[in-house]
């Protein structure tokens, strides 16, 4: 059991142990642990300065980067409780989230993709003559949110440039930011990530200090992770994966991260070869593209030695793949959600290939897993359950929605995950379905009654359903049943060009069937089970 406490000891440990070694690794940019913990220490210094308090909630909307790095452990040694924003988010899904999580402060990047997250905001969220945004309050229609930061060297009136925010910490001493970091104890919140249900709501999973060290000093353990390692951070700093398994793993091994943005291939073969990467978790989609990319023999992957994957179901020929055609070593699965503060079960070192593709491992360390019936009774290894864990990586609650909480939790603290699974007698995890209907595009979860809600705003579409469809390069994409609104002429591909606009990409269906009724029973619920047992006729597209 780590004794850091909490993530400012983390980051102090971190820099003090590992203080030459290289941290981070972000284009032309190279920092050693010493100086991210000097980078991080400033950035706490302007929060301070900028009247961030402790349990504030402040948001980043950003890509990978050692900004993104430096930004958000700032916050939260300042005190704050961390909301990181998918970057996919269109303006209108950052903004609902800024708005039910009340963040104070967010960190923004200028452009990314070709789009001003900044304009997508200032769309979004320009609000009213009647919002009591008042004087100088950067975005009207979240009267909550003082201060936007633009990680960049430009920003628009009433907006802090990156530097500009910086700058203002230099008056700021550091026994009061030591006082600051000293104040926040293993129960204090570290983060809320924003995750959508059944209702298409989205509800913030609390995690604190104490939660976050200990899953990730196991999962670091489990993994191998060691200080020599060169850690390819493909999977997106919002996502736990990126951040928790990411950036605070490395903190603890001393290992080196090399942020990437975007997942390209070409980008990561490059960085593979040329950072002489050994560590890259990431969905099957990832590692799977690498394999088949022509140009991989022209680029040395040799100095791999560790995969971690999961979030779908991985093909026993990848696993083989990886350990014979590139030589990794250790190739792990595991199984997590953000109620449970990203991890419920892992693989171990020396598991079988079989059971690394044909399972998500077994309850780590210090929880435990059960698998339950309709009526709550727990089945035996074989049959299938709703997968059910307890232990210290149980949230906090869902912020401010403590009904959704007693929902998903019982009073004897077994979170209800919403997924249907079957054990071995060995007690290794196959997920099997879902009964909250969630599927996983690329390693991104998507959420039918999210699309839904989003697609029925189309002044065309009268009712709507959405389901999971197999697909050889995501592994699962939406599958949207339409009917029309009387005389329209909708097609397929209107309604994929405005879900573009309206919604993250992930989330777009990439296939449509318009039909005159969608299936319910008698209490009006939809019969999902006959949609996805296939209809015909579908209308596909690619993107």
């Amino acid at each position: 059991m780590n004794d850091w406490g909490t993530i400012p000891g983390l980051v102090r440990h971190s820099a003090e142990r590992y203080g030459d070694a290289e941290a981070v690794v972000d284009g032309r940019t190279r920092i050693t642990y010493a100086e991210l913990g000097a980078r991080v220490e400033r950035a706490t210094a302007a929060c301070l300065a900028h009247g961030v308090r402790l349990g504030d909630r402040v948001a980043v909307w950003a890509p990978n980067s050692l900004d993104w790095i430096t930004a958000a452990l700032g916050a939260v040694c300042a005190g704050a409780v961390l909301v990181p924003l998918n970057t996919r988010f269109k303006g209108a899904e950052a903004t609902d989230v800024l708005r039910r999580s009340g963040a104070r402060l967010l960190f923004v990047t200028g452009t990314f993709l070709g789009t001003s997250y900044v304009a997508a905001l200032r769309r979004a969220a320009a609000g009213s003559p009647q919002d009591p945004g008042g004087p100088g309050r950067p975005l009207p229609g979240l009267p909550a949110l003082e201060q936007v930061v633009v990680l960049s060297d430009d920003a628009p009136r009433n907006f802090l440039t990156w530097k500009d925010f910086l700058a203002a910490g230099e008056g700021v001493e550091p026994a009061e930011v030591l006082s600051r970091t000293g104040s926040l104890t293993p129960d204090s919140l570290s983060d809320i990530i924003f995750t959508s249900g059944t209702t298409g709501r989205p509800k913030g999973a609390m995690i604190t200090h104490g939660q976050t060290l200990r899953a990730y000093d196991i999962w670091a353990e489990l993994a191998g992770l060691r200080a020599d390692d060169r850690y390819l951070i493909v999977n997106p700093f919002f996502h736990t994966f990126g951040y928790k398994a990411g950036v605070l793993a490395c903190l603890m091994r001393g290992a080196t991260m090399i942020p990437q943005p975007v997942f390209d291939v070409e980008t990561a073969l490059a960085n593979i070869a040329a950072e002489r990467v050994s560590v890259l978790p990431g969905p099957p989609t990832l590692h799977q593209s690498l394999l088949d990319h022509p140009s991989r023999d022209a680029h040395d992957l040799s100095a791999l030695r560790l995969v971690v994957t999961g979030a779908a179901v991985v093909p026993l020929h990848l696993v083989e793949r990886l350990r014979h055609e590139l030589g990794v070593d250790t190739v792990l699965t595991a199984y997590g959600l953000s109620e449970a503060s990203g991890i419920v079960t892992m693989c171990r070192r020396g598991d079988p290939a079989k059971v690394i593709a044909s399972t998500s491992g077994r309850a780590i360390p210090g929880t435990e897993l059960r698998l339950v019936d309709g009526a709550g009774l727990p089945v035996p290894p074989g049959t299938p359950g709703e997968i059910l864990t307890r232990g210290f990586t149980v949230m906090r609650g869902y912020y401010e929605d403590a009904p959704a909480t007693a929902e998903v939790v019982t009073p004897d603290g077994w979170l209800h995950t919403g997924d249907v699974g079957v054990l071995d007698d060995a007690g290794n995890l196959r997920v099997t379905d879902r009964i909250k209907d969630m599927f996983i595009v690329g390693g991104f979860n998507a959420y039918p009654a999210e699309i839904e809600q989003l697609l029925s705003t189309h002044p065309d579409v009268a009712d709507v359903a959405v389901v999971g469809i197999p697909d050889p390069r995501l592994g699962e994409v939406a599958k949207a049943y339409v009917v029309r609104r009387p005389g329209s002429l909708l097609t397929a591909p209107d309604l994929t060009a405005w879900s573009r606009r309206e919604m993250a990409n992930y989330k777009v269906p990439r296939a449509v069937e318009f039909v005159p009724a969608l299936p319910r029973n008698a209490s009006g619920k939809v019969l999902k089970g006959e949609l996805r047992g296939g209809r015909g006729g579908a209308v596909r597209w690619g993107g």
